[in-house]
C-alpha cells in the first residue's frame, strides 16, 4: 500500500531551511505526483520500475542497489537504502522521495517525512503475485497509472506464462536449492521461508532447502548437510559472489548433493530478488538451469 501521508515537522532543526517547513497533505494525494520533476528513487527495483515506465529523466539520483539499467548508474548515488542520509537525499533537491518498504535507519526515515517533501512507501512483499501492484503503485506515484498497468500486465502475463512450463516438472524430480546470501569466513547465511529468495525458488519449481527457517539467518554445518541440496544458488554481483571451488571445499558442503556434481548457479542479485519487470525472464532463467529439458528459454 502506498504511503502518501505527510507528518508533522518534528526535525525542523535538523533541515535545511528552505524545507524547514512541513507541506500540506495535498501535496502527496491519491491521485499520485504528476508534476513531480525531481524524483529521488531509493530501492532498485523502485528505480527499474520508473525507468520501465519511461519516468528516467525526472530521476535525479537514486540508492546504491540501483544497478539496473546501466543509464540509472549515470545519476547521483544517494547511498545504501538501509543506511541513508536525510541531508544527502534533500541536497538533491526533490519534489518527491519514492522508497521501498525497509528503507532506514528509521530516524532518517522520520526526518524525511516530516520535510516539506513529499514521502511514498512502496509495498515489497516477497511474492511474484505482488509484482503487478508493484508496479501500478510506483505509476500511481508519479502519474503514469496507464503505463503502469499495461507493464504489470505485462509482467503478470509473463508470470502466467512461467507458472504454466513450469507446472511440468515432475514432482519428485523437482530439486533441493539453497540459496546463500554469504559464505564469508566459512560461515553460511541462507535464505528461508518469507524471502525473495525462497519464492523465486519456488516460482521456478524448486524446492527451498532451508524452508526450517525464515528469513536470512546463519545454518550450522550440520544444518547445511541436513538441508542436503541438489544445487546452490547465489547472487554474482560484489561481495555476495562466490566461486563453486571455494564454497564446495567448505566442510558444510563437501557431503551434499550439490558438491557432488558441483551444481552452483550464479545470478545478478537485483535481477534475480528484485521482484519487478524482469523477475518472470528471472524466474524462467533459474528454472532452465534446473531444468533445461523441461523448461525452455
Amino acid at each position: 500500500m502506498l504511503n502518501f501521508r505527510l507528518r508533522p515537522l518534528v526535525f525542523a532543526t535538523l533541515l535545511p531551511a528552505a524545507i524547514a517547513f512541513a507541506a500540506p497533505a495535498a501535496m502527496a494525494s491519491d491521485k499520485g505526483n504528476p508534476e513531480a520533476k525531481r524524483i529521488v528513487a531509493v530501492g532498485g527495483t523502485v528505480t527499474e520500475i520508473l525507468y520501465a515506465l519511461g519516468a528516467e529523466d525526472r530521476v535525479v539520483a537514486r540508492d546504491s542497489t540501483s544497478s539496473y539499467p546501466a543509464e540509472a548508474l549515470a545519476k547521483p548515488d544517494i547511498g545504501y537504502m538501509r543506511a541513508l542520509s536525510s541531508e544527502g537525499i534533500l541536497s538533491q533537491k526533490p519534489d518527491l522521495i519514492l522508497s521501498e518498504d525497509g528503507s532506514g535507519p528509521a530516524d532518517v526515515i522520520a526526518i524525511l517525512k516530516a520535510s516539506a517533501v513529499p514521502f511514498v512507501t512502496v509495498d515489497t512483499p516477497p511474492s511474484g503475485d505482488a509484482i503487478p501492484k508493484k508496479i501500478e503503485d510506483i505509476g500511481a506515484a508519479v502519474g503514469l497509472p496507464d503505463k503502469a498497468k499495461a507493464l504489470a500486465a505485462d509482467t503478470e502475463a509473463g508470470l502466467d506464462a512461467l507458472a504454466r512450463d513450469v507446472s511440468a516438472v515432475p514432482e519428485k524430480g523437482r530439486k533441493r536449492v539453497l540459496f546463500v546470501l554469504s559464505s564469508a569466513g566459512g560461515r553460511i547465511m541462507a535464505a528461508g521461508k518469507d524471502t525473495e529468495a525462497a519464492a523465486i525458488i519456488e516460482m521456478a519449481g524448486g524446492i527451498n532447502a532451508a524452508q526450517e527457517i525464515s528469513g536470512y539467518k546463519p545454518l550450522t554445518d550440520e544444518a547445511v548437510i541436513a538441508a542436503a541440496p541438489d544445487v546452490v544458488l547465489t547472487m554474482a554481483r560484489g561481495d555476495h559472489a562466490t566461486k563453486a571451488a571455494e564454497l564446495f571445499a567448505l566442510p558444510a558442503f563437501q557431503s551434499t548433493p550439490a558438491a557432488a556434481e558441483k551444481a552452483l548457479i550464479s545470478m545478478d542479485g537485483l535481477y534475480l530478488i528484485g521482484f519487478g519487470p524482469r523477475t518472470p525472464a528471472a524466474g524462467r532463467e533459474l528454472a532452465n538451469k534446473l531444468y533445461p529439458e523441461v523448461v525452455k528459454p
